[in-house]
């Protein structure tokens, strides 16, 4: 036989072989990667959302008055201070509406004075006429004494009874003028009250024309120009919304938690947030605030709820950052030591005896994988605490198709 043939004949019982132990590969259990149970010295569990960076106090300002803008004194980033007049309304109107409210209310004041004084000399007029009817009671009792002796004719106790009744009626006449002058009085302090709140609406009004600053801060946005018309909000109607102030001094990263994430927060956790903006720098900070309710939805198609989160911004190199920018936020909820970890997709469900699901991980123990049941703590990144498994253990950790189809006691054959 030649040397070519006896090579032919070899390459051919070497290709057989290669054949025969494939198949008997292929036959002695399943295909799947593996990996160990390990132990983990710090295992820490985050919850990611993305927002924006926000001012803890912030104010927009609109306008309580309407009319041109006259005057605009500040610019975009400018630095104000509470009380400080940021720009101004055209005040005519409102001033001219004021002085007639005030010369109206003087005149008011006025009648009431005027109102008082006759009052007053009615009063006199009404203690003369009591006097005079005194005197005149006592006359009357004095004659009809004397009549009673027949010392006085009856006419003259007539004539004395006439006085008295008259006297008795100047009082009462007296009397009735005065409640009749109070009446007017008090009508006229009515009138001089409502005077006083038109002018104090009015001069509300002028003051308006004045835009001030409520808090100190930074001109973070700046809506309109010197000279444009400036209106008021009405129903289903907004106003005009003139800037925004923005205390700077203390900064909130804003974000959105997804529901199945937010209750696994809790106020003071610690998180890290990262800026687009500035790529490289984090920022450490606390959650302040949970939402206490979902945000609401936008659109027709349904959506996982979400809910906002303030988490507040420490240290002081705040400076850089801007209302507005988008931001990541890593917020650490748990933190466990010397734990045992396994990947976080080694971790399968199957059914229990009774039929109830059980979690679990199969152990791979001489090519024979047994699903066994274990207890899961917190997830960090793509390991999760487990317990009830030996520390470097052998376990089935992918890929998903082997894992989802995977049997108890099936024969395995590691990557």
């Amino acid at each position: 036989m030649s040397k070519t043939r006896l090579a032919l004949v070899g390459i051919a019982v070497v290709a057989v072989a290669v054949f025969v132990m494939r198949g008997r590969g292929r036959t002695e259990g399943t295909l799947a990667e593996v990996s160990t149970v390990s132990r983990t010295e710090s295992l820490q569990s985050y919850v990611t959302a993305s927002g924006e960076i926000v001012a803890t106090r912030y104010a927009d300002l609109g306008s309580s008055a309407m009319g041109r803008l006259v005057q605009l004194s500040v610019r975009e980033g400018d630095v104000v201070k509470a009380g400080q007049v940021l720009a101004r309304i055209d005040p005519v109107q409102a001033a001219s509406t004021a002085d007639a409210a005030a010369a109206g209310v003087r005149a008011l004041e006025a009648d009431a004075e005027g109102a008082a004084n006759q009052i007053k000399a009615s009063q006199a007029e009404l203690a003369a006429a009591e006097a005079r009817s005194s005197d005149a009671a006592r006359v009357l009792t004095r004659a009809r004494e004397l009549r009673i002796s027949g010392l006085v004719a009856q006419s003259e106790v007539d004539t004395a009874q006439a006085n008295a009744d008259a006297a008795s009626a100047q009082v009462r006449s007296a009397q009735a003028a005065i409640d009749r002058l109070q009446q007017a009085r008090s009508a006229a302090e009515r009138r001089v009250a409502q005077g006083r709140a038109e002018v104090s609406r009015a001069r509300d009004q002028l003051a308006k024309t004045d835009i001030t600053a409520p808090i100190d801060g930074v001109i973070t946005r700046l809506d309109v120009e010197e000279g444009e018309m400036v209106v008021i909000g009405v129903q289903n109607q907004p106003g005009t919304i003139l800037m925004t102030i923005s205390d700077l001094s203390s900064i909130n990263a804003e974000v959105k938690v997804a529901e199945a994430d937010v209750l696994r927060l809790g106020l003071d956790n610690a998180a890290t947030v990262s800026l687009e903006a500035l790529p490289g720098k984090k920022f450490a900070g606390k959650v302040a605030e949970i939402g206490a309710s979902a945000l609401p939805q936008t659109g027709t198609q349904a959506a996982a709820r979400e809910f906002k989160v303030k988490v507040r911004l420490e240290g002081s190199d705040l400076g850089a950052l801007r209302p507005g920018l988008t931001c990541d936020a890593e917020i650490l909820v748990a933190r466990r030591s010397n734990v045992l970890t396994v990947p976080l997709q080694a971790v399968v469900q199957r059914p229990g005896a009774d039929g109830t699901p059980q979690t679990g991980v199969f152990v791979v123990t001489d090519g024979i994988a047994r699903f066994t049941p274990t207890t899961t703590g917190i997830i960090g990144g793509l390991t999760i605490e487990v317990d009830g498994l030996q520390e470097g253990a052998t376990i089935v950790s992918g890929p998903f198709q082997v894992l989802r189809e995977l049997k108890d006691g099936a024969q395995v054959r590691t990557k």
